[in-house]
């Protein structure tokens, strides 16, 4: 059974999809009464699920009813490949998120993206941090290395 968190973030994303211009806006106490829920779990929900790591970026906008705008970013090869690239460190949930984002942006499959989080994940691992958060980033830099190498080489 899904929580109402995946509920609302799936409800944002199909809102997203029918978007012709990767973008919405959307009122939090609309939401919430669609879910039956806080407006603060709306805040939760775009906080934690549409980070710049997963491909989004929110804006808050003040008056006129506390409108939040919802974008989807574009995500093309030459930034996702400059973002692993400069990543030192990343804990396990900006590491997922990134690796869905890539997903997302249609450079890997769904079975190569359920072979990376399975290696990122914290039991994997089985170090202690901050150890742990700079292996996965040197796992995650290789495995995207590889990925972006076999669809038209990597950017450097």
């Amino acid at each position: 059974m899904a929580s109402i968190a995946d509920e609302i973030e799936a409800h944002i994303r199909r809102l997203l999809q029918n978007s012709p211009d990767g973008a919405i806006v959307i009122q939090r106490t609309e939401i919430a009464e669609r879910f039956d829920c806080v407006p603060s779990q709306i805040s939760y929900v775009l906080m934690t699920r549409f980070t710049p790591d997963r491909g989004y970026v929110v804006e808050g906008r003040r008056g006129g009813g506390g409108n939040i705008r919802v974008l989807q970013l574009k995500a093309e090869q030459r930034e996702l490949a400059a973002l692993v690239e400069a990543i030192e460190a990343i804990d396990q949930a900006r590491a997922l998120g990134l690796v869905l984002r890539v997903f997302e942006a249609g450079l890997i499959s769904e079975r190569e993206m359920g072979i990376m989080q399975s290696a990122l994940k914290r039991d994997i691992l089985g170090i202690a941090l901050p150890e742990r958060d700079r292996l996965r980033a040197r796992l995650l830099r290789a495995m995207m290395t590889a990925t972006f190498e076999s669809k038209g080489g990597l950017v450097r």
